[in-house]
């Protein structure tokens, strides 16, 4: 998010994550950031009633598609993959509700040590390389910890002695993470598989979204699987990288696949799909 910026001798050096501000304070280099409940809510980009306002959108796009489902309108491929990003949005705004975002002013943390510089206690080499890999990563990253690759931090890499442990990440917190990420892909992957009778202008077209439907249910699941059988048999090399690899290939490669067949098949629609619900037709009268 980018909320903290290092500042030595009244200027700024770098910023901070989460890992470096929990360093820095076990080392005595900073103190431990104060932040009230109304400055992190200044950092807010949106307040609740433009945050509801979307959600309302959502909640009737997805009222909509219910509604033709029980008329037995079609629904384009388009819809689905609307109606799928729509939950994640859903999702996303009821967890982050005060989350802050895009943080511009992020806040000052001073270098208290005078017999040390800050890289003498964490790895600021990285910088250059991380503003020139800045859009891959947020490319793939969601990918990589979506399919359980990215390794969630435990609590001994967060446990600080001078915090109230409030910050810690047990084992039980890191499985319900991977549990709820796998959840969220099985719902936005189950989402497409809705699609599945659909009418698709090519048999070949039909197959493919299937497959893909199909491949991004299932792969994190896999991935799972796969990271369970290799600690088994504590085999984590190169060959572990190899089938991660596959499974992000595979991933990457079926929501392009998806994202493609949701325009192509715009070309060719059945009649119902012009046809609009007739709300009036729902409100009771004499």
């Amino acid at each position: 998010m980018g909320g903290f910026m290092l500042y030595v001798d009244g200027k700024p050096c770098l910023t901070l994550r989460p890992d470096h501000i929990l360093k820095l304070i076990h080392d005595g280099c900073i103190d431990v950031p104060t932040l009230t409940k109304n400055q992190i809510q200044d950092k807010s980009k949106g307040n609740a009633i433009s945050k509801g306002l979307v959600v309302f959108q959502v909640a009737w796009f997805v009222i909509q598609l219910i509604t033709r489902a029980i008329y037995h309108l079609e629904t384009t491929q388009l819809e689905v993959g609307t109606l799928a990003f729509a939950v994640l949005n859903f999702l996303t705004y009821a967890v982050w509700w005060d989350k802050p975002l895009n943080v511009q002013c992020p806040h000052p943390v001073h270098w208290k040590s005078i017999e040390s510089k800050p890289e003498d206690h964490i790895d600021v080499s990285d910088r250059d390389e991380f503003t020139r890999l800045r859009i891959l990563r947020r490319v793939f990253r969601p990918v990589v910890e979506l399919i359980g690759w990215a390794e969630i931090p435990t609590s001994r890499k967060l446990r600080v002695p001078t915090f109230d442990g409030s910050i810690e990440l047990e084992d039980s917190d890191n499985m319900v993470l991977r549990l709820a990420g796998l959840l969220i892909a099985t719902i936005f992957g189950g989402i497409h598989c809705m699609a599945w009778f659909f009418a698709f202008p090519a048999c070949q077209e039909q197959a493919l979204w299937r497959m893909s439907a199909i491949a991004i249910t299932c792969t994190p699941w896999l991935s799972i699987l796969t990271v369970l059988l290799f600690n088994v048999l504590d085999a984590r090399d190169a060959c572990f990288d190899a089938v991660y690899a596959l499974f992000v290939m595979l991933y990457i490669t079926a929501r392009a696949v998806l994202l493609v067949l949701m325009f192509t098949t715009l070309r060719d629609l059945p009649p119902d799909v012009y046809k609009a619900v007739s709300w009036t037709s729902l409100v009771p009268h004499l």
